[in-house]
């Protein structure tokens, strides 16, 4: 499976994602959820990954796994995995799971996860109904994810930005189901490369974004 073909599984499995939540969850918000789901799947398998390459490496020497996973890109615990979570999808607490499971990995990656999980709330009745109807939408939730062909780890993505082109491509369909008004919010990525051709911008310029009010600097020539 190439690039192109990851890239379309991935936004057609949070797209699904999406279905499964539109219902119970008002406006654009169940997009953060979605996303969510699928950065802690990212987490995931990156982690499943590196551990596996650690274990076989020290040959089931715990100490030194354990201090070789410590110093990875991203720190988890088998408590707070996309895996143990699917394995409890049929839990009557699985919001309160999920809700400890982000918490964790937020305090095991400090700030380069900081506030990230802020807003979003999978024990919330008031966004997901009563516990049957929550935990109906989670299960369902969590198996959408739960995909072969959905593998995020790094050696199946390689450079592909998961995380951020499902962001565009949520943004895209938000846009494009809103019709004009959406249009107000959201410029197509063939508008803006092409944009970005006619500016011709070189290595060390700067451009000034008046909607973000702040000075870009290129740092590679397009």
């Amino acid at each position: 499976m190439n690039e192109k073909q990851l890239q379309d599984k991935i936004n057609g499995t949070i797209w699904s994602a999406c279905d499964t939540l539109r219902s119970s969850i008002p406006g654009g918000n169940y997009k953060d959820y979605a996303l969510v789901m699928l950065f802690v799947k990212y987490l995931s398998d990156t982690y499943k990954e590196e551990k596996e390459k650690a274990e076989e490496k020290y040959k089931g020497d715990k100490e030194r796994i354990e201090r070789a996973l410590s110093r990875s890109k991203f720190v988890l615990e088998d408590e707070c995995t996309f895996d143990y979570l699917y394995e409890n999808r049929n839990e009557n607490n699985i919001g309160e799971k999920i809700n400890k499971a982000l918490e964790r990995i937020t305090t095991l990656n400090g700030v380069k996860l900081l506030n990230l999980f802020a807003g979003v709330d999978f024990n919330s009745e008031v966004v997901f109904g009563k516990t049957k109807e929550k935990n109906a939408i989670l299960r369902t939730l969590l198996e959408d994810f739960n995909k072969p062909e959905i593998d995020l780890k790094s050696s199946k993505i390689g450079n592909l930005d998961v995380i951020g082109n499902a962001y565009e491509y949520l943004i895209a369909r938000f846009a494009g189901d809103s019709g004009k008004k959406g249009g107000e919010f959201y410029t197509p990525a063939e508008v803006s490369i092409l944009l970005a051709k006619l500016v011709e911008p070189k290595e060390n310029d700067r451009i000034y974004d008046p909607a973000c009010r702040i000075w870009i600097t290129i740092i590679k020539s397009i």
